[in-house]
Parts: C-alpha cells; sequence; structure tokens
C-alpha cells in the first residue's frame, strides 16, 4: 500500500471559517504575532496571549471540517495516509483522519508553563490563576516563535518513506516546517495544491491552482487514475 504524506498549512482550513495565520502586514487578528505568539509576548502580557488563544479556541469550536478535511480521510481506505499539520485546529481529526502529527501544537490542548509534559485536553477559556495538579500556570499548547518544534524529527522520518507528498495551503515560508519537502526520497511525486502556489511546475512536482476542496479531489482523481 502507498504512502501518501499531505503537509497541510492555514489554507487547508480556511474554507472552514478559520483565518490564515497572518494578512499581509504580519498581523494576525490586528495582533503583531510576536505580541500573541513567542515567549517574550507571554511574558511581556500574559492576559492579552490568553485572550487572543480563547477566542481562537471559541471559533474553532463554532466551525466544522470541510470536504478536503473529509476526503482526505476517505483516502485511508486505499492508501496508508499520514497528515503533518502546520495547523493547531483539530479539523483533521473530527473529518476521521486517523495519523496526524501537529507540528505546531493543538489549540485544544493545554500544559504547564514549565513542562513540555502534562499535556491535558482544553475546551474552555484559559486564564490567569489556571494551573496544573502540581500547581503550575497552564499555557497553550502551541510552539510560539523561537520555540523548539518537538515532532519535528517525528515528522522528517514520515517524510523519509513517502511514496507521494501532498502539501495543501501553506506558504512554504514557515520554518523548520517549509524544510520537510527535502525529505522525501528523491524523485517522489509531489503535488501542490494552493490558489497562489509558492512552488512551480517542475519534473516531480504538479502544481494544482486550486483551493483545498476543489484541489483534493483533483488530486485523488490523479492518483486513483
Amino acid at each position: 500500500m502507498k504512502h501518501i504524506v499531505v503537509l497541510t498549512g492555514a489554507g487547508m482550513s480556511a474554507e472552514s471559517g478559520l483565518k490564515t495565520f497572518r494578512d499581509a502586514n504580519d498581523l494576525w487578528e490586528g495582533h503583531d504575532v510576536m505580541q500573541v505568539a513567542s515567549p517574550e509576548g507571554f511574558a511581556a502580557n500574559p492576559k492579552l496571549v490568553f485572550e487572543f488563544y480563547n477566542q481562537r479556541r471559541k471559533q474553532l469550536l463554532e466551525v466544522q471540517p470541510n470536504t478536503a478535511h473529509f476526503d482526505l480521510a476517505a483516502l485511508e481506505q486505499d492508501f496508508k495516509v499520514t497528515i503533518v499539520t502546520q495547523n493547531v485546529d483539530d479539523l483533521h481529526e473530527r473529518a476521521g483522519s486517523t495519523n496526524i502529527v501537529h507540528l505546531h501544537g493543538e489549540l485544544l490542548k493545554v500544559r504547564p508553563v514549565n513542562s513540555t509534559n502534562n499535556i491535558l485536553h482544553w475546551s474552555k477559556p484559559l486564564n490567569l490563576g489556571d494551573v496544573d495538579n502540581n500547581g503550575n500556570q497552564l499555557r497553550p499548547h502551541i510552539v510560539w516563535f523561537g520555540e523548539a518544534v518537538p515532532m519535528l524529527d517525528k515528522a522528517v522520518s514520515i517524510c523519509n518513506t513517502a511514496d507521494i507528498l501532498l502539501i495543501i495551503g501553506t506558504s512554504m515560508q514557515v520554518y523548520p516546517a517549509a524544510s520537510l519537502i527535502n525529505y522525501v526520497p528523491d524523485n517522489t511525486p509531489i503535488y501542490f495544491i494552493d490558489p497562489n502556489p509558492a512552488l512551480s511546475k517542475s519534473k516531480n512536482i504538479t502544481v494544482i491552482n486550486k483551493t483545498a476542496t476543489e484541489g483534493v479531489k483533483l488530486f485523488i482523481a490523479l492518483v486513483k487514475s
């Protein structure tokens, strides 16, 4: 059974109603990303960071997976499928995909400020004073700018085993996630789905200039033909 490795970014969830990470002015929901997505920002204004992620968490609970999420889940009937996502939402899980690696953490989880362990599920607002069983303040389980990416080595190992690489809705500008394309075996077929693709067509790269919902259907038709 062929192994399809799927790298997904913000464009994967955009059609579900989740906004992409940042706009052209490097702002995220009106905030400088370093204010709400860095250890320094958290140290300077934890209340702002908590409120920011509380709003993101609330929004996530109000949206649903789109057809691209469901189509990727259905691919598991015919292929081994591993999804490596930059997204912190749980839409892949809700659509039924069973093998998912979250590079940048998960919005519906929290952890103590002093540890990367003791990860807890969390769907309500998170505030100053919310602590774990040992009295440690909890923080969003999100990989912020400047922090290590704990799942990166696992993602590299997964890419090493790809028979097909599918990239959906990412700018290919956020590192180290963008470097994963370099870890698939030589001559692995690569499909890139994005309405504004950051890659160009080449010998082994097929560009599908579509949104996720349209592009995934085209990709499935190609690999099943």
